[in-house]
């Protein structure tokens, strides 16, 4: 009888299954309507949120600068139609996601400007004809997400945002309807503290990983995680012990690994969070040695740290991420104290830029008085020196003076900002330009 796998490796296997696991769980609240984000759609339909974020949004990490446009598509009965209208200079970018969380292309003002186009979106291997005209984007798994983003010039250019969201299209090819097949079902029959367990497995089974990931499922077939029907009704006593204390292990270290990394001045790069796609880089993605996490495990462990951290965030090509919990002298960011960031001079970009603030350990937007979420580029009435320095205050209460202007609220408790950076300069993404540490100012 062959011998338990350990917790390591059942560690290992938590780590590797994480992002595909939580993609699928947010499609399926996507289409049912459950989900966090406040738009929700049927498969191979566009949704779209009408209004920016805020806190009621119980969502990962979103911007608060762009409204999204998202769809969850399947691909595995028929190809899709996408249409691009024209947006008049306006930035936007659609990011498809595959299932396991890889960004596989990018249709937007970066990778075709902004003028109208169409696409077909095929699934894996379609050997099918296009029509005239149409470029064709092979997704690897049959569900993937488009998650779409069209900027937002303030409150007052919400309605022409919104009038661009409804010309984007998406359609069968040929017409008619494009039948779902959806999420897999896990075993109704598996116990509470092995359902994660079952839901890689179906997921494993509709969303074959590549074939340069074969000694991780190796691993996962150890598990049961293979198995054609599931192991997890009637576990054997230490293969359930292993699964619980792998899943508990994982969970901490994923924690772990997002506080983690190389620091400048307090604050974590993320430019290259979202490199781990090693397999399927198409349309408009940068498929060169400085943008692939070549070491496999390495790929795994950061992309669950991005899952966790930043769920459906784009390369650092598309838009850099950097996050910060410390100040200056390295304490956690929290509210019981008032803060700046001095900017010498604005982010160097293509579109714009913005300083978010999300409170832990939920990374959620914040609620406060002024209902500001974000600052940044965009912010009307963003006081900017004669230097062309930007002052941004972080703290709970209104400053008094001028600083109120470029004031964004914190929470009672600790938090964490993101500085996003979308078409950013090569100075960002080499480091010249350097983003100054969050100074304690009381």
């Amino acid at each position: 009888m062959p011998a338990t796998p350990d917790v390591p490796i059942a560690t290992a296997a938590y780590l590797y299954g994480y992002p595909l696991v939580y993609d699928l769980e947010e499609v399926g609240s996507f289409v049912a309507g459950s989900g966090g984000l406040p738009v929700s759609a049927p498969f191979n339909t566009f949704g779209a949120a009408r209004e920016l974020l805020g806190p009621e949004t119980a969502f990962v990490s979103p911007n608060n600068d762009t409204l999204y446009l998202m769809a969850m598509c399947d691909v595995r009965s028929t190809p899709l139609v996408l249409e691009v209208p024209d947006t008049t200079g306006r930035y936007f970018v659609l990011q498809f996601v595959d299932a396991w969380t890889n960004n596989f292309a990018y249709v937007g003002t970066r990778t075709i400007g902004t003028d109208a186009a169409r696409f077909l979106l095929v699934p894996k291997g379609y050997d099918g004809e296009a029509p005239e005209g149409t470029r064709v984007i092979e997704a690897p798994t049959g569900v993937f997400s488009i998650v779409g983003r069209v900027q937002v010039h303030g409150a007052a250019d919400l309605d022409a945002v919104r009038a661009v969201q409804d010309t984007f299209g998406l359609a069968p090819l040929g017409g008619g309807d494009a039948e779902a097949q959806g999420i897999p079902t896990p075993d109704p029959g598996v116990p509470d503290d092995l359902a994660w367990w079952e839901r890689l497995r179906v997921s494993l089974a509709a969303f074959p990983p590549p074939d340069g990931d074969a000694e991780m499922v190796e691993a996962c077939a150890a598990l049961g995680l293979t198995a054609a029907s599931s192991p997890f009704v009637d576990a054997d006593p230490a293969l359930a012990e292993v699964l619980r204390a792998g899943q508990r292990a994982g969970q901490n270290l994923i924690e772990e690994l997002a506080r983690g990394g190389h620091l400048v001045n307090g604050w974590r790069s993320a430019a290259h969070l979202f490199d781990y796609n090693l397999d399927a880089l198409g349309f408009g993605t940068l498929d060169r040695d400085e943008w692939k996490i070549a070491d496999r495990d390495t790929a795994y462990a950061t992309r669950s740290v991005a899952a966790r951290a930043g769920l459906w965030g784009n390369h650092g090509y598309e838009a850099a991420y950097f996050l910060t919990y410390v100040d200056a002298d390295g304490a956690d960011l929290v509210g019981d104290h008032t803060y700046e960031l001095h900017l010498p001079s604005a982010p160097p970009v293509g579109a714009f830029w913005s300083l978010t603030m999300y409170d832990m350990p939920n990374f959620y937007l914040v609620a406060n008085e002024i209902d500001r979420y974000s600052i940044g580029s965009t912010t009307p009435g963003l006081l900017v020196a004669d230097d062309g320095s930007i002052t941004i205050t972080m703290c709970r209460s209104r400053p008094a003076g001028d600083r109120a202007a470029n004031w964004l609220p914190t929470p009672e408790g600790a938090f964490r900002p993101i500085l996003r950076m979308y078409v950013p300069d090569d100075d960002i993404l080499t480091g010249v330009y350097e983003i100054p540490a969050i100074r304690r100012l009381a």
